[in-house]
């Protein structure tokens, strides 16, 4: 490798703006903020919020007249 032409490589502490945590990496920045860590996203939580698709069956039938096979 050759002297003087790679950046400088540091522990920096990384934070994540949903849930406020801190974690420790390797970086060139001097700091790095996230949108979602794996300490709250739904994929690594388990807690998966499907509110999005409350009501739209019930939306779709209602839109369109129909009725739902319940």
């Amino acid at each position: 490798m050759k002297k003087d032409i790679h950046p400088n490589y540091k522990k920096v502490t990384c934070r994540c703006t949903t849930c406020g945590s801190e974690f420790e990496t390797g970086s060139v920045l001097d700091s790095i903020k996230v949108d979602t860590c794996s300490n709250c996203h739904a994929f690594y939580t388990g807690k998966q919020a499907f509110t999005q698709a409350d009501g739209r069956v019930e939306k779709f039938n209602k839109r369109y007249g129909l009725k739902s096979n319940n």
